[in-house]
């Protein structure tokens, strides 16, 4: 558990991007102000160590040892702390006695701040533990700063608290989300596959009527492939009953295809589908990729007009939803509708591509592989 943790700090990846979504808006700015306080330090540790000694060049070394860490921290607050480490032993070993060095301190706060606030106590502690050891062999003069920083720490991460609680309540809510939406996929597919494998049991058991001269063997074959068809039925039937949520009622209307795509359109929006002949499940998916889209434009861009286009090309379902630039958006969105598309497209294993027009709006395409109908 110790190396685990020794292992979590110093070494593991590290891609948690707490600082900018904990920030928001504020990120830049928040961002800047730091690097021009780290860069105001940088310099004043550099003058520091070029006044004691004379000009050998490790000034660069000393003034990047200081100001790098921070050119990390809105990408990972741990990352940038595990690069101060051997920047901060550097410094303190060029630079000669406590008064010297004493500048230097004061750029490695932020930096502990950061995870102290945002990363778990195992972390915490670790990073606790290792600072503090650092600072006590590095400058032997300074046990006082030493001190500090397990205090500092404690308050840090009470006070940081709250904040991670929320986080990890966000990622809880877009993991349950997300398995929703797999379930509703699931669901739908099933509807889908259902009615294919309903015809090929009215086929197998009408294939003695319809076709003249059957053997014996034959008829039997025919049976046997519709009573494997009926207990495939019956088992999607069980599993479809372990994807609904508890009190949901079975769906009883067929699911919508490609036919139905013009209802979506808003009045004043243009739908224009080029193909009927598709694949009941690709059929399925572009309607739900279109749908997503013209809700997302409606939220996000209130008032703006949408343009879906539906067509074949090189053996591919072409949608493109494209909309114009709208109101200041409504807000709302928990991301998951997109990430919803992503996973319908891929079932068929197409491509999605979201991203914004030169005019300001929005285009949403999705490339969905027709195959063999």
């Amino acid at each position: 558990m110790v190396f685990r943790t020794l292992y979590r700090t110093v070494l593991a990846p590290d891609h948690t991007r707490v600082l900018p979504r904990a920030l928001g808006r504020w990120r830049l700015p928040a961002f800047a102000a730091l690097i021009i306080y780290a860069f105001v330090w940088a310099v004043v540790t550099s003058v520091a160590y070029v006044r004691q000694s004379d000009s050998d060049g490790w000034w660069v070394a000393i003034f990047l040892a200081t100001l790098g860490p921070y050119a990390l921290l809105i990408r990972s607050p741990l990352l940038a702390w595990r690069l101060a480490v051997p920047g901060f032993y550097l410094v303190s070993v060029l630079m000669d006695g406590e008064g010297a060095a004493a500048s230097q301190y004061w750029t490695a706060p932020p930096l502990f701040v950061a995870v102290a606030a945002f990363y778990s106590r195992g972390i915490v502690i670790a990073a606790t533990v290792l600072s503090t050891a650092l600072i006590a062999l590095s400058e032997p003069q300074a046990a006082d700063m030493a001190f500090f920083v397990p205090i500092i720490a404690a308050v840090v991460y009470l006070l940081g608290a709250r904040g991670r609680a929320e986080r990890e309540l966000e990622e809880e809510r877009d993991a349950k989300a997300a398995l929703e939406e797999r379930a509703r996929i699931a669901r739908e597919m099933h509807d889908v596959v259902a009615h294919h494998m309903s015809m090929v049991v009215v086929r197998c058991e009408t294939a003695p009527y319809r076709i003249k001269g059957l053997n014996e063997e034959a008829e039997r074959e025919f049976a046997e492939v519709g009573d494997a068809a009926r207990e495939a039925i019956t088992d999607m039937q069980r599993l479809l009953g372990v994807l609904r949520t508890n009190g949901e009622a079975p769906q009883r209307e067929p699911q919508p295809g490609i036919s139905r795509i013009p209802e979506l359109a808003r009045p004043g929006d243009e739908a224009e589908v080029d193909v009927d002949d598709v694949p009941e499940a690709v059929g399925l998916t572009a309607y739900r990729v279109v749908q997503e889209a013209l809700t997302n434009a409606t939220r996000h861009a209130p008032g703006s007009r949408a343009s879906v286009r539906v067509h074949k090309s090189g053996g591919q379902l072409d949608v493109v939803v494209t909309n114009t630039a709208g109101g200041p958006s409504r807000g709302g969105g928990s991301g998951q509708g997109l990430i919803g598309m992503r996973e319908r497209v891929a079932v068929h294993g197409g491509t999605l591509t979201v991203k914004s027009t030169e005019d300001g709006g929005f285009l949403v395409r999705a490339r969905i592989p027709l195959g063999d109908k």
